[in-house]
This record gives structure tokens, sequence and C-alpha cells, in this order.
């Protein structure tokens, strides 16, 4: 197991979190501008809905939990995800995220890592959303890094 070391060392079956946090509509304006979300359930209301896609910070807040030291040697680059939503995030809402690394591979000279994620209400344990990211470990190639 790899946890609270580097990103880069994370191994299959390495599990992160839970990390609880209450969302705040501070962070849901600010990322919905951030990308271009000018949608009046996501800004411009006292409690906005947060988009299925901030998601992306709460792969962040699980790295930063579960990998204290960074993402190692090399820039990490996300490379795709796939998003399930079962029900909305709302400001307010404590939350729970856990994810568990369930793939490591190679393509290319290039290592990838897998991480599924799960969000769920801290209530009453509600899933909420299914994320499943994948990001490149190092973006140059193995015979390139030194």
């Amino acid at each position: 197991m790899a946890i609270g070391g580097y990103v880069c060392d994370l191994e299959v079956g390495d599990r992160i979190g839970p990390v609880e946090y209450t969302m705040s509509a501070f962070v849901v304006r600010e990322y919905s501008h951030a990308n271009e979300l000018h949608h009046d359930f996501l800004q411009g209301i006292d409690d906005p809905l947060a988009p299925p896609t901030l998601i992306h910070l709460d792969k962040l807040r699980l790295y930063r939990h579960g990998c204290p030291k960074g993402t190692g040697p090399s820039a990490r680059i996300h490379y795709e995800y796939d998003a399930t939503v079962h029900g909305e995030v709302r400001v307010g809402d404590k939350l729970s995220v856990s994810g568990v690394v369930s793939e490591r591979y190679e393509r290319r000279g290039r290592e990838y890592v897998v991480m599924e994620m799960e969000l769920r209400r801290a209530t009453d344990n509600a899933l909420l959303i299914v994320y499943r990211d994948t990001s490149i470990l190092a973006y140059a190639q193995k015979s390139e890094k030194k």
C-alpha cells in the first residue's frame, strides 16, 4: 500500500478516505464561474446545486488526504472521467467521499492510474455520485525520464 506518500506511488487496492466536508455556496459559484457554467441553478442564488463535474475537486481532496507528499517527480495529468449521478448535491450538504485505486497500467510508455470514487451524503449515506477517473502519472515517456 502506498497511502501516505506520493500520488505516483499509488497501487491497485489502495483506499483513500472517507473524507468529510460540507458543500459551500462559494465553492459551487467559483467552480461554475471558472468552468463557464452560467446557469441560474449554479450561480446567482443562495442555495445553488453543485454541478456533477465538481467531483473533480473531490479527487484532489482525496489525493491531498491520502498522498500528502504531492504528485511526485512528474506532474499528473487528468486524462478522462466518467460520472454517474444518482442524486443532487446541495449547498449545505455534509458529504463523504472515498476512493479506491482500481487499475494501474502502462500504455505507450506512459503510466496511468484509475480511481473509482463514491460521493455520499454523510447524514444518511445516500449515494450521490459514482466517479471513475483516469490520470496519467507522468506525461514524459519512461525513456525520457531521468
